[in-house]
């Protein structure tokens, strides 16, 4: 059980620094689910989002190198050449900037609604 609470901090602080590094660039919309009861793909979902390719771009990269100076390396990043959505797997931390119309039509926050929502101050 020490080792199942351990990998729960470390997602917690994968997502704090996320979040940090989303919200530097002026990521907005930013949500944060708890999806640990509902399934086995990952303990938290962070979901942002960017006005323009450009400003995702910018989010991805300073959440790949914020995530890397605390130590944290990407398993899988997908989307930066189209920038409409990158999704940044960190194992027990998936990551997903959108263009607005790209969130708006996917809609992860629906899809996963049995996941908890938590504000940035509660992981």
């Amino acid at each position: 059980m020490a080792e199942q609470e351990q990998n729960r901090e470390r997602a917690r602080e994968m997502s704090r620094t996320a979040i940090r590094a989303l919200e530097d660039k002026k990521g907005e919309d930013v949500h944060i689910l708890d999806i640990s009861e509902v399934s086995v793909l990952a303990d938290f979902f962070i979901i942002a989002s960017g006005k323009n390719q450009k400003q995702i771009q910018a989010l991805k990269e300073n959440v790949e190198e914020e995530m890397e100076k605390a130590g944290f390396f990407a398993k899988h990043i997908e989307g930066h050449d189209s920038a409409h959505w990158i999704l940044m797997d960190y194992g027990d931390v998936i990551i997903h900037i959108f263009d607005e119309e790209n969130r708006l039509f996917y809609d992860l926050e629906r899809i996963w609604r049995d996941g908890k929502p938590l504000d940035a101050g509660s992981i």
